[in-house]
C-alpha cells in the first residue's frame, strides 16, 4: 500500500501518480535506479578478483590469489571510507537529488574506464567506481527517507523493506549475465555491461526526477562559506600531500599498486579511531553516552570482523569456486562468477524466516546473541569449505559444488542476523542528534572489515586458500561468537540494548 510523501517544505501539492507496487512514481524511479546501480555493482564485483588473478595470456592481470584478494578487499573498504565524506557532500554541500546524480555519473565514468583493455586504465577506473559508490549510496537512503514525514515510521519502515529488495534482485541476477559475459567473452566486455547498467539507472532517475518536486533539491543543513573553505583546505591539502608522495614515489621507480592499498589499509584505522575520539570527546555528550559509545567499540570490533569475513565471499570464496570446484555439469561449465547470485538468493530465502525467529524471541534474544548467530554462521561457512579443501587436497581432484552452495547458505544466514541488528543498535545506542555520525560509524566498521579481510589471506602465507586458512578463520569466528555469548549481560546493560 503507497504510503503519504511529505508534502511540507519537501514535496508541491499535486494528485499522487503510482507506479511499482501500487507505489508512488518518486519511489518506482528510485527504485529503478537502484535495481540498475546495484547491477553495476554486483556484475562488476563477481568478475573482478577472476579477472586480476587471470593469467596476462588469457586476458587477466596476472595477480597471484593473495593479491587479488588483497585487492578487493582495498577496493570494498574504499567504498566504504568513500561514503563518509560522500554523505556530508550530500547533506552539506549538493543535496542528495544531486549527490545522487554526481555519484551515478562518476560511477558510470568508472566502469567505461574498466571497460578499456589496458591495466593503465583499470586503477584508475577502480577508483572511479568506489568513489561514485561512496558518493550515491548513503545519499539515495537520504533521498528516500526524505519523502516520507518524520513521524511516518512505519511507512518509512515499509519504504525500506521494499527498497531493500533491489539489492538483493541485483545481486542475484548481475552475476549472472556480467559474470557469464566477462568469463566466456571478454573480461572487458563484462566491465562494459556494468557501464551499461549504471547508464540505463541514470536514463530513468533522470527522466523521473519530475516526480520529486522539491524535495532534495537542497542540502537539508547547508554548510556556511567558512565551513566549506576549511573542508577545501584541508581536502586540498591531504589530496596534495598524497600526490606529492606518489609522484615522489613513483620518480624514484618504486611506486607499485600495493602502496595505494596500504593507504586505504591506514585509513581503514586511523578513521574510525579520529571518529571515536572525537565523538566521545564531544561536549554535547553527557556521561551516559560516553559510556555506551565507548561500549559500542566492542560491537565496532565484532563488525569489523564480521565484514572481514563475510565479505571474503567475494574474493576467497570466489578463488575456491574457481580453482577447487567442480563446475562441469551436462558438459557445461558454470562460471565461477555464478555462485556469487547465492547469497542473494538465499538472503530472499531466510530473513522471512530470521525476521519470525527474532519477532517471536522478543526481548528474550538480545544484541549480542544475535550477533554470535551471525558469527556462528560466518564461521560455519568457512568450516564447510575447510572439509572441503580437505577433500581436495587428498584427492587432487575439484569437489562438488554443493559444499560451496552450503558455505553461501551459511554466509547468507549471518548476514540476515548480523547485518539488520548491526544498523538497528547502532541507531539505537547513538546519542540524541549523533545518529548520523554513528551510522558512519557503522560504515567504517565496513571499510576496516575490508581492510582486515583483504590482508588476512596474505598474511596467512598462503598464495591460494587451502584447508588451513579455512580452519583457522572459522575458529576465530566461533571464538568471537562464544565470547559474544558469555558477555552478553555486561554489554546489554552497558548498551541499553
Amino acid at each position: 500500500m503507497a504510503t503519504e510523501p511529505v508534502t511540507a517544505g519537501h514535496r508541491d501539492e499535486q494528485p499522487e501518480e503510482t507506479g511499482l507496487l501500487g507505489r508512488p512514481r518518486w519511489f518506482t524511479t528510485l527504485f529503478g535506479t537502484d535495481v540498475w546501480e546495484r547491477f553495476s555493482f554486483y556484475g562488476m564485483s563477481a568478475i573482478l578478483v577472476l579477472y586480476a588473478s587471470e593469467p596476462v595470456s588469457a586476458g587477466g592481470l596476472g595477480l597471484t590469489p593473495d593479491d587479488a584478494a588483497l585487492l578487493f578487499g582495498s577496493y570494498m573498504a574504499a567504498v566504504f571510507l568513500a561514503s563518509v565524506p560522500g554523505g556530508w557532500i550530500g547533506d552539506r554541500l549538493l543535496g542528495p537529488y544531486r549527490a545522487v546524480l554526481h555519484g551515478g555519473v562518476v560511477i558510470g565514468l568508472g566502469h567505461l574506464t574498466l571497460a578499456v583493455p589496458s591495466e593503465a586504465f583499470f586503477y584508475p577506473g577502480l577508483l572511479l567506481v568506489a568513489l561514485g559508490t561512496g558518493l550515491l549510496k548513503p545519499n539515495m537512503a537520504n533521498l528516500l527517507s526524505a519523502f516520507y514525514a518524520p513521524e511516518d515510521r512505519s511507512g518509512r519502515d515499509a519504504g525500506f523493506a521494499v527498497f531493500y529488495m533491489s539489492v538483493q534482485v541485483s545481486a542475484l541476477v548481475a552475476p549472472l549475465v556480467v559474470g557469464t559475459v566477462g568469463e566466456a567473452v571478454d573480461w572487458h566486455l563484462g566491465f562494459g555491461l556494468a557501464a551499461a547498467g549504471m547508464a540505463l539507472g541514470l536514463v530513468q532517475y533522470v527522466r523521473g526526477a519530475r516526480h520529486f518536486g522539491a524535495t532534495g533539491r537542497a542540502p537539508a543543513r547547508a554548510a556556511d562559506p567558512a565551513q566549506r573553505a576549511a573542508v577545501l583546505r584541508w581536502s586540498g591539502a591531504a589530496t596534495g600531500l598524497v600526490a606529492v608522495g606518489y609522484g615522489v614515489d613513483a620518480a624514484l621507480g618504486t611506486f607499485t599498486i600495493g602502496h595505494v592499498m596500504a593507504l586505504v589499509g591506514l585509513l581503514c584505522v586511523v578513521a574510525p579511531a579520529a571518529a571515536f575520539w572525537r565523538l566521545i570527546r564531544n561536549p554535547l555528550l553527557t556521561a551516559a553516552d560516553r559510556s555506551r559509545v565507548r561500549t559500542y567499540i566492542w560491537l565496532f570490533l565484532v563488525s569489523a570482523v564480521f565484514w572481514g569475513l563475510f565479505l571474503q565471499g567475494g574474493s576467497v570464496f570466489a578463488l575456491f569456486a574457481k580453482d577447487s570446484t567442480d563446475r562441469d555439469v551436462l558438459g557445461f561449465t558454470v562460471p565461477a562468477s555464478w555462485f556469487q547470485s547465492a547469497v542473494p538468493l538465499f538472503v530472499l530465502l531466510v530473513a522471512p524466516l530470521f525476521a519470525r525467529a527474532w519477532q517471536r524471541a522478543g526481548e528474550r534474544l538480545d544484541t549480542a546473541v544475535k550477533f554470535a548467530v551471525g558469527m556462528g554462521c560466518t564461521g560455519a561457512a568457512y568450516l564447510v569449505l575447510a572439509a572441503a579443501a580437505v577433500l581436495v587436497a587428498r584427492t587432487g581432484e575439484p569437489v562438488s559444488p554443493l559444499w560451496l552452495v552450503v558455505s553461501f547458505l551459511l554466509l547468507a544466514c549471518g548476514e540476515v542476523s548480523f547485518g539488520p541488528v548491526g544498523m538497528s543498535a547502532t541507531t539505537a545506542i547513538a546519542p540524541a542528534t549523533f545518529v548520523s555520525q554513528m551510522v558512519a560509524l557503522f560504515w567504517l566498521a565496513g571499510a576496516l572489515g575490508g581492510g582486515l579481510g583483504g590482508n588476512a589471506l596474505k598474511v596467512s602465507g598462503e598464495q591460494a586458500p587451502g584447508a588451513g586458512y579455512f580452519l583457522s578463520v572459522g575458529a576465530v569466528a566461533l571464538l568471537i561468537g562464544g565470547a559474544l555469548v558469555l558477555a552478553r549481560h555486561p554489554l546489554t546493560r552497558k548498551l541499553g540494548v
